[in-house]
């Protein structure tokens, strides 16, 4: 029962953060969350740095991820030591394998890819459990089953990636193609819910001019399937289908991932077929070795209320705060973007 309003709440908190985004974050306002003077000009003016709503939701995601992996891992009874090295490993791994595999594809510095950190996390984190289970959990006497930390590393990244999803449409980034370019079924689909972005220097402007133009709601479905996908794998891992759980996950979102591209009209890479697309299909059937190779063993039932007291702990909490603010100054730094800006006495005030 707890774990079912458990479940329940996670549902109802995004529906109404999506409900709120879908219809505010296009507008231009939605862009920068505040500028820091960097450099002075003259005597009045100085160059600022842009911080950015994308930074914000991706910092914001990042948190809500990681919080429900300690959350997850809790209810299945590892201990906080386990648990640290589990989701730093994954971090490091991750965090930089964003800009780094963007960089790459796009040719672009300043750019990230979700994708490619979720391809470069899927070939190593089942790897770097296993070594922590083979070391640290063995020398402390502690049983890992490495199935359902996939699987809650799995759910973990659908929610971040699916609320990670607002920053995109913050920014105006990873955008649909023009409703009038789609099939007449998508047209009539999406006739009442499309996007339609405002700024010029939202990233659809910039690139391709497509502000103040009805466009495919590309990044509102891909959030809305990512979270649904999470919402039904985590009935699995509350079954101890973790398997199950893992498998669902990543076939639901890799598969979205190759389609959605399909529709989307900012700049992939070379080829018809993205790096992207080519990487989500490959990681479905590596998952699937992946779950043979690391089937479930018994286990008790997770317990939420174990999982929220883990969860529930000092340091745990500093950790997040850390984690925000470092996610916040590494995506949410914009280097496409510049201010300028003065300083005055209102001399009514003195």
């Amino acid at each position: 029962m707890v774990n079912t309003l458990f479940i329940a709440a996670i549902a109802l908190i995004i529906s109404v953060l999506f409900q709120r985004s879908f219809k505010s974050l296009p507008k231009e306002k939605w862009q920068i969350i505040g500028a820091v003077p960097k450099k002075k000009i003259d005597d009045n003016k100085w160059v600022g740095v842009n911080f950015t709503y994308y930074g914000f939701f991706n910092a914001s995601a990042y948190v809500f991820a990681t919080a429900l992996i300690f959350v997850l891992l809790g209810a299945i009874e590892l201990p906080m030591v386990i648990i640290f090295p589990m989701v730093i490993g994954v971090f490091s791994f991750c965090m930089p394998a964003s800009k780094i595999i963007a960089r790459i594809v796009e040719k672009k510095p300043s750019t990230f890819s979700v994708g490619g950190a979720f391809f470069v996390g899927i070939i190593i984190i089942p790897w770097m459990v296993w070594l922590i289970r083979e070391t640290l959990g063995k020398h402390m006497g502690i049983d890992i089953q490495i199935a359902s930390v996939l699987a809650s590393v799995a759910i973990a990244y659908a929610f971040g990636e699916g609320i990670g999803r607002l920053a995109c449409i913050s920014f105006g980034c990873c955008y649909g193609k023009l409703l009038s370019d789609v099939s007449p079924f998508f047209q009539n689909l999406f006739k009442n819910r499309y996007f339609v972005f405002c700024g010029k220097t939202k990233k659809i402007s910039y690139a391709h001019g497509y502000d103040n133009q009805k466009v495919m709601p590309i990044q509102a479905v891909t959030a809305i399937i990512f979270s649904a996908s999470g919402l039904l794998s985590l009935c699995f891992f509350f079954n101890r289908n973790y398997v199950t759980a893992f498998f669902v996950t990543v076939l639901i979102t890799q598969s979205w991932r190759f389609l959605s591209e399909f529709y989307r009209a900012d700049y992939r890479g070379k080829g018809k077929i993205s790096a992207y697309q080519i990487m989500g299909i490959c990681s479905i059937p590596y998952a699937v070795c992946i779950s043979l190779f690391f089937p479930s063993g018994p286990s008790q039932l997770p317990d939420i209320l174990k999982g929220l007291q883990t969860f529930w702990n000092p340091g745990v909490i500093i950790f997040l705060e850390i984690l925000w603010v470092v996610a916040f100054v590494f995506t949410g730094r914009s280097d496409v973007t510049g201010a300028t800006m003065s300083f005055h006495v209102i001399k009514e005030k003195i």
